[in-house]
């Protein structure tokens, strides 16, 4: 059985999904290249879906892509292009970057634009539930409504109001009944994209975005949901509570967060522009030792790059292949019946990804099976990598 940590119930809980698991991982804003806070996250929902794979279940992932919010409509008016231009290449290159590592293709992979009608449903059902408000041009959702607001993040109320700032979610709008209060439908801007809609033309909010995506794409309720550790709140907070204002039923089953890989001591952000950009590392090195430098470390916690991750993966890979599938002996004439110990290799992944997806531990156990001139090709394979 797998066990995973839950970041609504704070603690590594058994997981016990049906047949076919449903997952969706909060996808990229594309105005700018894939990072390696990107692709750590997508790379954790790919090794869950292996194993999940390994264990006889269908997966079902949806990475959602947010192709109109205030950032993407921001550069896009600073280089003076088309929003839908602008995603469009950044969407070819994030893909591209993330078929070179060798993650596992998104079951659907929708976008926030193709979502609108069913944007418009969702608000209707939450401002029908009583959930949500007029005011000003805008459509609100009403958190006083809401009891369990707060129940996944565990933040105080101080600590959301100054998240939400941090997060464009302008507390101190006067048209706000409660500054935590957060927008379901609002005005454009003259230059800015407008949808017609029974509260005026306008565009959705950022969260609602995903909300209509998971029930349109996978179901009122899912197994898995996540993304980054910085989506925690407000995003995934807002996400249950309107969804689950609308529908009445769980909307999700088990959170799964990741941490935030920093550069020089700082987070990686397109803010501040510290950003180490896949497909930069991709000119110089092979998309397997990428894979190794990020699955080298714990997916749950905060972490910093360095160069020297890549330095030790190359090494660990060149170890590894050295095994390849000959015998412990070396002599390749030698028939033996040590050729089956790649199964001892495989079984400890197997283990150590069962114990909340510890892939260090996982690394390191084909490390020692092959510095005993074991060969590690089934375990690397359930990891993604091809010896």
């Amino acid at each position: 059985m797998i066990h995973l940590y839950d970041t609504a119930r704070r603690a590594v809980v058994p997981f016990e999904p049906g047949e076919l698991v449903t997952l969706y991982s909060c996808g990229i804003t594309p105005y700018d290249s894939a990072h390696l806070g990107h692709a750590q996250v997508y790379l954790t929902f790919d090794i869950l879906q292996r194993r999940l794979r390994d264990l006889g279940h269908e997966t079902r992932c949806v990475r959602n892509i947010t192709d109109v919010d205030d950032d993407i409509l921001r550069k896009a008016r600073e280089l003076g292009v088309h929003y839908l231009d602008l995603a469009a290449e950044e969407i070819t290159r994030f893909d591209r970057d993330m078929e070179s590592l060798g993650l596992i293709p998104s079951w659907s992979e929708p976008r926030a634009t193709s979502a609108i009608a069913e944007i418009l449903t969702l608000i209707g059902a939450v401002l029908d539930s009583s959930h949500a408000y007029q005011a000003g041009g805008a459509v609100y959702f009403d958190v006083t409504t809401f009891p369990r607001f707060g129940e996944i993040s565990h933040f105080d109320h101080a600590t959301m109001l100054a998240m939400a700032a941090e997060n464009g979610g302008n507390p101190d709008d006067p048209n706000k009944r409660h500054p935590l209060d957060f927008v379901l439908w609002q005005p454009s801007l003259a230059d800015e994209p407008a949808w017609e809609s029974r509260w005026g033309p306008g565009r959705p909010g950022w969260h609602i975005e995903c909300s209509a995506l998971v029930l349109r794409e996978l179901g009122e309720t899912i197994d898995v949901h996540g993304g980054g550790r910085d989506l925690v709140f407000p995003h995934h907070e807002c996400e249950t509570a309107q969804s689950e204002a609308a529908t009445g039923a769980p909307f999700v089953r088990q959170w799964l967060h990741v941490g935030l890989v920093g550069l020089d001591g700082n987070k990686m952000s397109k803010s501040l522009g510290n950003l180490v950009f896949v497909g930069d590392l991709l000119k110089e090195w092979e998309p397997a030792v990428i894979r190794l430098a990020l699955l080298s470390h714990h997916y749950r916690p905060d972490w910093q790059w360095s160069r020297d991750d890549l330095v030790l993966a190359a090494a660990r890979l060149e170890a590894w292949r050295a095994i390849g599938g000959m015998p412990p002996s070396g002599d390749p004439t030698d028939p033996g019946d040590t050729l089956g110990s790649d199964e001892d290799g495989l079984w400890r992944v197997r283990a150590a990804l069962d114990d909340d997806l510890d892939t260090p531990t996982a690394l390191a156990a084909l490390d020692d099976e092959a510095s005993l001139g074991r060969p590690v090709v089934q375990g690397a394979a359930l990891l993604g990598v091809t010896l």
